[in-house]
């Protein structure tokens, strides 16, 4: 598996050519919640005073996403901002401050941030979710900061996010430990069908 980010954390990651050329950075980044995929990211100019781009960089001109800058072919992989954007406005999908419910109906938390699979995928594998507390033992907090796995039963319709309920046997405290429960969560549901 490679290297997992926090949606967030990829907002002002310069996009740079191959050829070593920072043509942009990002804003937001665009997904497909049912599909459980990166669709694209919007963009906005390299600097400071640097507003929105009217182009956008669409997933399958991505040649890699890493820690430190999404890489590109050339500048010529951008396209019009409407053609990354438009499925996400046709999904209504929104994930952020969604309700996070089990596929068997108890209310587990809230979504933080989505978590993603760095270099050619695109792979949404979970959730930073604010945990109620009775999904995380033995916390004094109301609410927990927790990485919790997706699931391929994902659901989303704006205000709640389904995720199976036994993805709460998998929650982590952090994202360097988070990835050893994905793998143990894929490893547990191998041959389940999707």
């Amino acid at each position: 598996m490679n290297q997992l980010m926090a949606a967030r954390s990829l907002t002002t990651l310069p996009v740079v050519t191959l050829g070593g050329d920072a043509v942009a950075q990002i804003k937001d980044t665009v997904f497909d919640a049912a599909a459980g995929r990166i669709t694209g990211f919007t963009l906005s100019g390299r600097g400071l005073l640097s507003g929105p781009l009217k182009q956008s960089l669409p997933w399958p001109a991505v040649h890699a996403l890493g820690p430190h800058a999404v890489m590109i072919v050339d500048a010529g992989a951008l396209a019009d901002t409407p053609v990354v954007v438009a499925r996400r406005e046709a999904q209504q999908g929104r994930v952020l401050h969604a309700k996070v419910l089990t596929d068997e109906g108890a209310e587990v938390g809230t979504v933080l941030d989505v978590v993603v699979e760095g270099g050619t995928s695109g792979r949404v594998v979970g959730f930073r979710i604010a945990a109620v507390k009775s999904l995380v033992r033995g916390s004094r907090r109301r609410r927990h900061r927790v990485y919790v796995p997706r699931g391929e039963t994902l659901a989303v319709s704006g205000r709640a996010l389904v995720i199976p309920a036994d993805a709460t046997r998998y929650v982590a405290d952090d994202l360097p430990a988070f990835v050893a429960r994905v793998g143990a969560f894929q490893e547990g549901h191998e041959g389940t069908p999707s």
